[in-house]
């Protein structure tokens, strides 16, 4: 195994799973909105469906897409609209009331994990952990340890972007200034798209 580019991945996942995207934005408003325990299904779904789409890129699926680019178009657009739809989610959710479920709620685990298949950030990333750090070890035995560490950078940053919005909740105590603050989310998670239309 190459350990300067095994520590280069990690720098690499690192990066990428820790700086503002789609599902960072998420588990943020999520937590303040929700609180961390209702945000936790959420969590799993991220981490353990970006893990399993690492997994399942690196062990072949990736050649699917290389084979019919127009499933990646088809995905590009579905995860923009999904983005826009989530976004008025945000926008229009204000504190959960003490003692009651909201009918909207947080994102389920399976919610979430299906998400990482339109996500543009979650697909720069898988392209970048397959592609560029492939060398870390033999095959199967890279895809494995791009997998693990991909759970374990994904999990913890995930838990901190949620409880950064749980501390928040202390703070945020009107309901107006909760819908502000989702408000300004949904205007990141928009501007999250830039990429994907300048691409376009």
């Amino acid at each position: 195994m190459s350990q300067s580019l095994l520590y280069a991945f990690i720098i690499f996942a690192l990066v990428m799973f820790f700086t503002p995207g789609p599902n960072n934005i998420m588990l943020l408003s999520s937590g303040l909105t929700y609180g961390f325990r209702r945000t936790i299904p959420h969590i799993a779904g991220i981490t353990i469906g970006f893990a399993f789409m690492v997994a399942a890129v690196g062990l072949g699926l990736g050649t699917v897409f290389m084979a019919y680019p127009i499933l990646q178009t088809i995905l590009k657009y579905a995860g923009a609209a999904y983005l826009i739809y989530l976004a008025a989610v945000i926008a229009m959710s204000g504190p959960a009331k003490p003692g009651t479920e909201s009918a909207r709620g947080p994102m389920t685990f399976w919610g979430a994990a299906m998400f990482q298949w339109i996500n543009a950030k979650g697909w720069v990333i898988v392209i970048g952990t397959i592609t560029a750090y492939a060398a870390i070890a033999q095959f199967p035995l890279n895809i494995a340890v791009q997998t693990a560490i991909s759970l374990i950078v994904g999990t913890v940053s995930t838990v901190v972007w949620a409880l950064f919005g749980t501390a928040l909740r202390p703070v945020l105590t009107s309901e107006r200034l909760v819908r502000v603050f989702n408000i300004l989310m949904a205007g990141l998670l928009l501007a999250s798209l830039y990429p994907v239309f300048m691409d376009a």
